[in-house]
């Protein structure tokens, strides 16, 4: 795979938002955008801003599935924000399964030292991490 591909752990308050190298191997963190699923503020101006200084080729969202494999809301909601994403960018959208990866992304800070109060500033963004590093293994070509 040539071209970056963008993560992204879509909550309903805060959207992480990951990238990849340009060969499609490795994630890399790079923030968290404030949204308020409730009315409606999608974070799309600066998810916009973000595609055009990246270029991705692909966005992937997690998509929350409850451990039985069903959908529940959350992933409702995921694929309704993916659906306004392509609506609005025309961009590739791709849905990864993102069971437990919150409850790693916490364990990933609890292990490096991260102090509790600033968990919550990083937590969406590694999860975006963890979500596109599990895509980029899955569709690897290496």
């Amino acid at each position: 795979m040539i071209g970056r591909l963008m993560g992204l752990d879509v909550g309903s308050k805060t959207v992480g938002v990951a990238i990849s190298d340009p060969l499609g191997i490795t994630a890399q963190p790079v923030e968290t955008i404030k949204i308020d699923e409730a009315t409606g503020e999608l974070g799309f101006d600066r998810l916009s801003e973000l595609i055009q200084a990246h270029r991705p080729v692909k966005l992937v969202l997690g998509l929350p599935k409850h451990m039985n494999n069903d959908e529940g809301l959350r992933a409702e909601a995921s694929r309704f924000y993916g659906a306004k994403i392509v609506e609005k960018f025309g961009i590739t959208v791709d849905f990864q399964d993102e069971r437990l990866t919150t409850v790693q992304a916490e364990k990933v800070l609890i292990a490096g030292g991260t102090r509790r109060e600033n968990r919550k500033k990083y937590i969406d963004k590694l999860a975006a991490v963890l979500i596109l590093q599990n895509y980029l293994d899955a569709h690897s070509a290496f």
